[in-house]
């Protein structure tokens, strides 16, 4: 569900997709091709393509063995949220090497929410040169 024209409307979902372990393959591609079609620098694309890799993987192994990602396009960010219907474990750690420290360090924002229900984590991406220094949590 990637538009591949002139590029994206203000808030267009160019991403809607559930997964589950044998699908994250298919979600990589899918997230590197709306990267690059957003116009992000090849580096860039690469860093959206491995923090959704790492939520997703994480809701596939700590939520429920699936997940929901949604992508929306607005002007040159990418807003990148990553839910499962998980027992939610409370607090994710962010510590280094763990998925969530990556996402930390890659993305411009994130934010985190959990509850019985399930977790929601959403990373932005603003489209910008390559050697960004890193992320702020929220």
């Amino acid at each position: 569900m990637i538009s591949r024209g002139g590029g994206f409307e203000a808030g267009t979902v160019v991403i809607d997709e559930r997964f589950d372990a044998s699908t994250l393959h298919l979600l990589r591609e899918q997230v590197a091709a709306c990267a690059s079609v957003a116009g992000m620098p090849d580096d860039r694309a690469v860093d959206v393509m491995l923090a959704v890799h790492e939520l997703a993987a994480n809701a596939v192994r700590h939520g429920a063995g699936a997940g929901r990602l949604l992508i929306r396009a607005a002007d040159s960010i990418l807003y990148c949220q990553v839910s499962d219907v998980g027992p939610g474990e409370g607090p994710w750690p962010v510590r280094p090497g763990h998925g969530l420290w990556l996402v930390h360090e890659i993305a411009d924002e994130f934010t985190v929410s959990w509850g019985p229900h399930g977790s929601q984590v959403t990373a932005t991406f603003r489209r910008q040169e390559p050697g960004h220094p890193g992320a702020q949590a929220t």
